[in-house]
């Protein structure tokens, strides 16, 4: 049976925090997490593990002989 009632978001960094959807820093609990958050991605500890190719830009193969 779901649960009935708000779902507790914590803090994306420290995960100690509860936060609101309005507050300033969501979805952080302060500057602070916001900022170390910022430089773990600028000193590379975060990464995208692989570009996911963009179907509408994939254009078909061509056939061997040049006919489409």
């Amino acid at each position: 049976m779901p649960r009935k009632g708000k779902t507790r978001l914590l803090c994306a960094l420290c995960k100690k925090v509860e936060v609101q959807a309005q507050d300033p820093e969501f979805p952080f609990c302060s500057e602070r997490c916001q900022l170390i958050d910022l430089g773990n991605w600028a000193s590379g500890r975060y990464v995208v593990s692989s570009p996911l190719p963009d179907t509408d830009l994939v254009s078909e193969p061509e056939s061997p002989s040049g006919d489409n």
